[in-house]
């Protein structure tokens, strides 16, 4: 038994390692594929000024709302039309709204929704709702879907839509910039952002072959009004918690052009406060991420703990210390490549084990949360799980 382990533990340790340089690797040599747009190379105007639609829903969002709406506001692009939906709100989001579409009436819609339809999760009904309201009335060649805590450039939109209609993307989405205000947002944030490269390879997102690599952002999914209707629109994703996965991953399957490209401090987001702000939020996600399936989700604690956890255990065994540095070498690099876009500090990576920790913690409370309350609560509506579990009726459309 005791020679087995010390058979067990090195190959473990190599397997470890080696996928870990392997990513390290592979990151080095693609990542600088995904284009810049804040580079010279990129700063392009659309041409033949093709209209854009930006729609932003928003509940209880009064603390943000005017900036976002005012950034949005300042665009250099000039065929550019905003509709923001108050979804129910209980405080001051939807007379803050009024208040700027008195001011911008040519640029800027505000609906206001009061109720929530059966079968409906809030945010996709509001989306859904001010897409068709678009369509109808506006008929943009464009549809930007965004979130009202996002602050935007004023050059934001036009090398956005340049891009897009340069590389005839039908869906393009441009990585956010997290504004960190501590270091627990920092240590977290860092670490989803280089575990997002198991998830998704951003080199591979243009490929249609790699039906894997498939990629959505709530704070940037621009779609070709004809791809969003083609795939369904938020009427096929009405009970999605994690719409924008969920829609990167449709358009994907679609066989649509997508595209993605970075561009630090053009779209900016401050996620959540400290360390439980950011946990919290992460609640409603992460059993979503593994479709409400137990066995799934405990499988995924099981990887996050044997490749980013158990590491740790392995530096301090003669046997397997060669293999863990190796590990966190390659991490530590990882951190610096993901840190040139995101600006976040690369030297949260010794922190890593620690922010493994948080995830795993946080998946297991999201999976008996949701089991235990039958459901998840979202901006203080409560939605059954069993709801959550429905395949989508494509041919329902929203009232």
């Amino acid at each position: 038994m005791h020679s087995a382990v010390h058979l067990i533990l090195p190959l473990l340790a190599w397997i470890v390692a080696l996928a870990w340089l392997w990513k390290a690797i592979t990151a080095a040599v693609f990542l600088r594929r995904v284009p810049d747009l804040t580079s010279p190379a990129h700063n392009l105007t659309p041409p033949n000024n093709p209209s854009l639609t930006v729609v932003i829903p928003a509940r209880n969002e009064s603390a943000n709302i005017t900036a976002c709406l005012q950034s949005l506001l300042n665009q250099q692009h000039p065929n550019l039309h905003l509709i923001a939906v108050n979804d129910r709100s209980t405080d001051s989001t939807g007379t803050l709204m009024d208040a700027l579409a008195a001011q911008h009436p040519d640029k800027l819609t505000v609906l206001h929704i009061t109720e929530l339809p059966t079968g409906w999760l809030g945010k996709t009904h509001a989306m859904a709702f001010a897409a068709r309201h678009a369509i109808s009335l506006q008929h943009p060649d464009y549809l930007l879907f965004t979130d009202a805590d996002i602050l935007f450039r004023p050059d934001a939109l036009r090398l956005a839509l340049a891009h897009t209609v340069a590389t005839q993307a039908d869906h393009f989405v441009l990585l956010p910039t997290a504004l960190v205000r501590s270091t627990g947002e920092g240590m977290v944030l860092s670490y989803l952002q280089v575990m997002g490269l198991w998830a998704v390879r951003p080199w591979r997102v243009a490929d249609p072959k790699a039906l894997r690599d498939a990629v959505g952002v709530g704070a940037f999914n621009l779609l070709r009004t004809s791809a969003y209707q083609q795939i369904g629109g938020y009427e096929a994703l009405r009970m999605e918690i994690v719409e924008d996965l969920a829609l990167g991953s449709r358009i994907k399957r679609a066989r649509l052009r997508q595209r993605i490209a970075t561009g630090p401090d053009l779209v900016s987001v401050h996620w959540a406060s400290g360390v439980s702000g950011i946990l919290n939020g992460l609640m409603k996600n992460l059993f979503a991420i593994f479709r409400y399936n137990p066995i799934v989700a405990l499988l995924s604690c099981v990887w996050f703990t044997l490749f980013c956890i158990v590491p740790v255990a392995f530096l301090s065994l003669p046997q397997t210390r060669t293999p863990a540095i190796l590990t966190f070498a390659a991490i530590a690099f990882l951190y610096f490549l993901s840190s040139r876009q995101s600006k976040v500090s690369p030297w949260y990576a010794v922190l890593f084990p620690i922010s493994a920790t948080l995830i795993v913690y946080s998946i297991v409370r999201s999976m008996i949360t949701t089991l235990k309350n039958g459901g998840v609560t979202w901006r203080g509506t409560f939605y059954p799980l069993s709801d959550l579990r429905k395949k989508p009726n494509p041919t329902r459309s929203p009232s």
